[in-house]
């Protein structure tokens, strides 16, 4: 007999986070079935690297499937994560630009992919371990929202989720913190309980993403081969290794004897140059984000908002000066440090997550 609160797919990593929001649902009542999304070819993984979506997320997510005593799937993922997130990376980086993949991933192949698995398998909902929450909201829709623990908030990596997508979502780990989670799953005794975060990116798992964007793009490739250090007007100040290895805002592997510390103020691929400049310089007033998507109805011309320009970042008030279909233009009310071409604006009415963009 079908559970009365209907059929759940997981979305289990082998972290703790979906572990347990997988055992959440399971206590409430769902019918849980739990899924791993295999996204990359782990031949060239270390031995070592223990990391969430790789193979040792894939068994750690099995044997808390098997401690809940729910189903578990292994989707291969490989071909369509490549497409929409890796080959992204690569392209977004030769560009000039810093991408983020784990936006990519929600927008383009996670979310998308385990509604449509979750619809071949009667699901009635999907669930991810995001700390993010979803609310009723006017009309009947459901608002997405802030995590409760602000550190751990990860609303910011969801702008990109298709908009029809928000009625079928859960988040159960949202309202905790994370001291909560790693309490309950100490309570199940789930093998997840003190596997400690993954801070890279998942297909590079080594940390060293100029080397695998070599191996990608080739070893001559501009992104990876030396090229000039110029100020803003031009003047040749020093040499760098590469502009896929700089992003704005930084100062690591720019050398010294400048007399005033230098920061990278921006990346110009077509002559190989990477720009830099006193942290003064750094501060803008202005954004244009594009690729937009919206979760509810966009702001209009004039609206005072909050965007936040990176996961870290404190979201700041800004007026929307212009919008169209793909690019909308913000004034910061607050000037703010770094901004960087390629991460993510995400926009903000409060708690609530609106939508976002990427930052151009």
């Amino acid at each position: 007999m079908k559970p009365a609160r209907g059929t759940v797919l997981v979305a289990m990593s082998g972290g703790v986070d979906s572990s347990v929001a997988a055992a959440l649902l399971v206590e409430q009542g769902y019918r849980v079935i739990g899924a791993t999304m295999k996204t990359f070819c782990y031949s060239g993984t270390p031995s070592n690297a223990r990391t969430c979506c790789g193979l040792d997320g894939i068994i750690d997510a099995r044997r808390v499937a098997g401690a809940l005593g729910i189903e578990h799937y292994v989707f291969d993922m490989e071909e369509s994560f490549t497409a929409a997130v890796i080959d992204d990376f690569v392209s977004e980086y030769a560009a000039g630009r810093t991408p983020n993949p784990c936006v990519r991933c929600n927008s383009n192949t996670k979310i998308p992919d385990l509604l449509e698995r979750g619809r071949l398998l009667g699901a009635d909902w999907i669930a991810t371990g995001h700390y993010a929450r979803l609310e009723p909201g006017p009309g009947g829709r459901r608002r997405l929202l802030r995590g409760t623990d602000a550190d751990k908030d990860q609303s910011y990596f969801l702008w990109g989720v298709p908009s029809g997508s928000i009625a079928r979502l859960l988040f159960p780990v949202g309202t905790l913190t994370k001291p909560d989670v790693r309490r309950y799953a100490r309570g199940l005794d789930l093998v997840t309980a003190e596997k400690p975060e993954s801070q890279d990116i998942c297909f590079v798992p080594t940390g060293t993403y100029a080397d695998f964007l070599g191996r990608r793009l080739g070893a001559d490739h501009p992104a990876v081969t030396p090229g000039r250090l110029v100020t803003r007007d031009g003047t040749v100040v020093g040499s760098h290794g590469g502009y896929g290895r700089y992003t704005v805002g930084q100062r690591r592997g720019l050398g010294g004897g400048f007399g005033t510390p230098l920061y990278v103020l921006g990346v110009r691929p077509a002559q190989n140059e990477v720009v830099v400049g006193e942290e003064t310089e750094l501060y803008g007033d202005r954004i244009e984000v594009a690729d937009l998507n919206w979760l509810t109805v966009p702001p209009g011309v004039g609206d005072v908002i909050d965007i936040q320009i990176r996961h870290r970042a404190r979201a700041v008030p800004a007026r929307l000066v212009s919008i169209g279909p793909d690019a909308a233009r913000f004034a910061l009310l607050e000037p703010q440090r770094a901004i960087t071409p390629g991460q993510s604006g995400a926009v903000y009415r409060g708690e609530e997550l609106i939508g976002g963009g990427r930052i151009r």
